[in-house]
């Protein structure tokens, strides 16, 4: 009789009801950041001939989202795993739609700079939440497998929704309302949510650390600006400073985490290979990646003269391949194994970049569109696999905290990637032959250099602009090359850090 109620038991929760719409809602609120991420540097242009931000400003509008979500998203991913990580994603979710409305409505530079700043505050409870509440919904590790698949495939088709939706938006309405279209999406998600969705915590959470939460926020956000104050500044004491900064807030933050009986982060979770290992191919695919997604929708626009919409759509077989690569990898990694699927995903993204070295102003879409199609699988079959690898190597009540780890290398490698590579980039870019008369701001930015044409004589504007498209051209070319490289030494990582590493 209790062996048969045990038998009961264990079958509940391995099968819980209502997983899979449960499954759904969470997806919404991946799809939802997403999107979120993309569709500002579509709106920049619009943003800036409105609000006329100084150049600075512009940085921050920009930069201060993925800044905040960098330096909470371990707090909050601790903080849902001690207070209820349902609760902590419906209240974000919450935040999120209402500061999106802030975000539509900011009259000037400076509210624009807080209310992204506050949708960064917002964000960063959302994913760590969702990742989390998979590891407790599904305790099948199959059906967890193709649940973290189904997960990815919505981040990735975010990605590719997001270009798309805002190109139609900006070309039909205001820039506003590249924000307003998370309000009936969050709206679902809340109601729907507070329905469907189980309460998961932590049993004995321990004490709040507050000073652990300073040195987490502190740290990241130094380390982030660093590298993004390098990459469009040069080395500057700024850039130190706050490099040094970062770089002692984290280590004092690691070295408090070891000394505490309920950290904010257990750091001996690095003690397990297959967690360091999928972590690392995480942050390095994503610097790899980063470069290429941040210069190739300029290229499609500024160089082959692309309307948003239509950028948009033809970066869509990225999308396309990383959504039939995520709903099968974890079969694939149990098939083959987890190396295999990781490294050899991360090998075909490689090769697809190293293709794009070959790339010139009139490059066709075949091409390109190959290109991409083999980054989306490469990338759907390793982000997928690692992300199962993160949730598998902890316990479940640690999950909140694991999948922010996850999270923060995807921000951190973001910014690495688009710092150091847009290194290369603006750099050859800042190089080229400009005819007599061009003024300094076409050097800056390919952007620049569009805007810089309308006020010159026809014949000069020409000439410097096939100069300059030429140059970003050859830096963006330059830049493939460094991911490829990145990405083919990673996969040689995964390789051996994941040997032995099942699902």
């Amino acid at each position: 009789m209790t062996s048969t109620l045990q038998r009961a038991t264990t079958t509940e929760a391995v099968k819980r009801p209502g997983r899979w719409l449960a499954l759904s809602v969470l997806v919404l609120a991946v799809l939802l950041v997403a999107v979120d991420a993309t569709v500002l540097g579509l709106a920049t242009p619009y943003i800036s001939e409105d609000l006329r931000p100084s150049g600075t400003q512009l940085l921050w509008i920009g930069d201060v989202y993925s800044f905040v979500i960098a330096g909470l998203l371990v707090t909050m991913g601790s903080l849902g795993d001690r207070i209820g990580r349902k609760r902590i994603l419906l209240g974000g979710a919450t935040a999120f739609g209402a500061i999106s409305v802030l975000n539509a409505y900011a009259s000037t530079p400076e509210l624009m700079i807080l209310a992204r700043a506050l949708l960064g505050v917002a964000g960063a409870t959302l994913m760590p939440a969702t990742l989390a509440l998979i590891r407790n919904l599904f305790h099948d590790p199959r059906e967890r497998s193709l649940a973290v698949g189904i997960w990815g495939a919505t981040a990735s088709a975010g990605t590719a929704v997001g270009p798309i939706t805002g190109g139609f938006l900006l070309e039909h309405f205001w820039w506003g309302s590249v924000f307003l279209i998370n309000l009936p999406v969050m709206v679902v998600l809340v109601l729907v949510g507070s329905r469907l969705l189980p309460e998961s915590k932590t049993p004995n959470p321990g004490p709040w650390d507050l000073i652990s939460v300073v040195l987490s926020l502190v740290g990241m956000m130094a380390v982030v600006y660093a590298v993004k104050e390098a990459a469009t500044h040069g080395l500057s004491w700024d850039a130190l400073g706050a490099g040094a900064l970062g770089g002692a807030a984290l280590y004092w933050f690691a070295r408090r985490q070891l000394t505490l009986s309920a950290p904010l982060l257990d750091m001996r979770l690095f003690r397990n290979r297959g967690f360091s290992g999928a972590v690392l191919a995480d942050l390095l695919t994503i610097l790899g990646l980063s470069g290429l997604v941040f210069f190739l929708s300029q290229y499609l626009q500024l160089v082959q003269g692309r309307r948003p919409f239509e950028a948009g759509l033809a970066e869509l077989p990225a999308a396309v391949g990383a959504v039939a690569a995520g709903l099968v990898a974890g079969r694939a990694a149990r098939r083959f194994s987890v190396r295999a699927v990781v490294s050899g995903g991360l090998a075909a993204v490689g090769l697809a970049l190293a293709s794009l070295t070959l790339i010139d102003a009139s490059t066709g879409y075949p091409l390109l569109g190959a290109a991409l199609l083999v980054v989306g699988v490469g990338a759907g079959f390793s982000f997928t696999v690692t992300a199962d690898v993160i949730l598998s190597c902890v316990p479940k009540e640690q999950a909140g905290a694991a999948s922010a780890v996850s999270e923060t290398a995807y921000e951190l490698g973001a910014a690495l990637g688009i710092a150091l590579l847009g290194t290369i980039v603006t750099g050859i870019y800042r190089g080229f032959t400009a005819p007599a008369g061009t003024p300094a701001g076409a050097r800056e930015s390919l952007g620049g250099a569009v805007e810089a044409a309308a006020g010159m004589p026809a014949g000069t504007a020409q000439a410097m602009l096939t100069s300059a498209r030429e140059a970003f051209v050859d830096g963006l070319a330059v830049a493939s090359g460094a991911g490829a490289a990145v990405l083919l030494a990673t996969a040689a990582a995964a390789w051996y850090l994941l040997r032995g590493q099942r699902l």
